[in-house]
């Protein structure tokens, strides 16, 4: 199994649509090259943020060779895979092709609500039939079930290829035993921007960002800067510069704010697919007046 560096900041990268709602392939174009002038350290597709379960199987295949192609091997890139159907994802990992994949991010199931021993079977299982690391995702504000200290750790010690998490529950103790708590080679990823310096204090490596979309050299600085241990420093930083925006890209929900925040700067269609819908006028208002108050 190849080694993976998950070290500093990566971005869960949009799917543009056209305004026909079809995948923009220049608009992603332009957004790879963004974020490769800017120095991210990894991209994340088919995350949280790509809109991905409104994505065909093809569009998936094609939106992710499309990343790989653009990357050209200069960065990492970390594929999201998951569900609430084991059986379905092992053999999506068994049988694909993960040219040109780093890694796999795979949230808990949701929906069906699994024990935590339901999870940790589950991960098993995915671990058994992967050939490439795998990074748990851990968002219980989406998936309705939040995966314990105990589970991940159990997970960490019991699998190999499972070599770090993106913690999105909020919970800083529960952040901070996984941590203290993880055996060498296991790593925690901050899945949330809000908190990112909190977690980079307490012992993580980095974070998968949404707000990096729009600001990327703003996450990389903040982000190595507080891995050098100015974590405090740079987070009355960004508070001052950024905290009316970081509420305004998440009030009427992920990836409405980000597409928004792009689309005033010229990068996007302010596109979403069904059931989510742009921002209403009066958040696009306020977004564009802080966007214009930073110049």
């Amino acid at each position: 199994m190849s080694k993976v560096d998950l070290r500093g900041l990566g971005v869960a990268l949009i799917t543009p649509f056209k305004e026909d709602n079809s995948v923009d392939f220049e608009a992603l174009s332009r957004l790879v090259r963004f974020h490769l002038e800017s120095d991210t350290d990894y991209i994340v597709a088919l995350g949280t943020t790509a809109e991905t379960p409104t994505l065909s199987k093809k569009e998936k295949d094609d939106v992710v060779r499309f990343i790989v192609e653009e990357v050209g091997g200069k960065i990492p890139v970390v594929m999201g895979l998951g569900g609430n159907n084991t059986a379905d994802l092992a053999s999506d990992l068994k049988n694909s092709d993960f040219s040109g994949i780093s890694a796999i991010l795979s949230v808990t199931p949701y929906y069906n609500k699994p024990t935590q021993e339901g999870l940790y079977r589950h991960y098993c299982a995915l671990s058994q039939a992967s050939s490439l690391p795998l990074i748990l995702y851990n968002v219980p504000g989406r998936t309705g079930v939040n995966m314990t200290a105990e589970t991940t750790l159990r997970l960490a010690s019991d699998c190999d290829n499972i070599v770090a998490i993106k913690e999105a529950s909020g919970d800083l103790g529960q952040i901070k035993s996984i941590i203290d708590k993880a055996p060498e080679g296991f790593y925690v990823i901050s899945g949330d921007d809000a908190i990112t310096t909190d977690v980079i204090a307490l012992g993580g490596i980095g974070v998968i960002s949404v707000f990096a979309n729009a600001f990327p050299v703003e996450m990389v600085w903040l982000v190595k800067n507080a891995l050098e241990g100015n974590a405090a420093d740079v987070r009355r930083k960004m508070n001052a510069d950024f905290e009316i925006l970081f509420h305004l890209m998440f009030v009427e929900g992920n990836p409405a704010g980000v597409k928004c925040l792009l689309y005033l700067k010229g990068m996007i269609h302010n596109k979403l697919r069904l059931p989510l819908v742009p921002v209403s006028e009066k958040i696009l208002q306020e977004i564009k007046k802080e966007l214009a108050r930073l110049g």
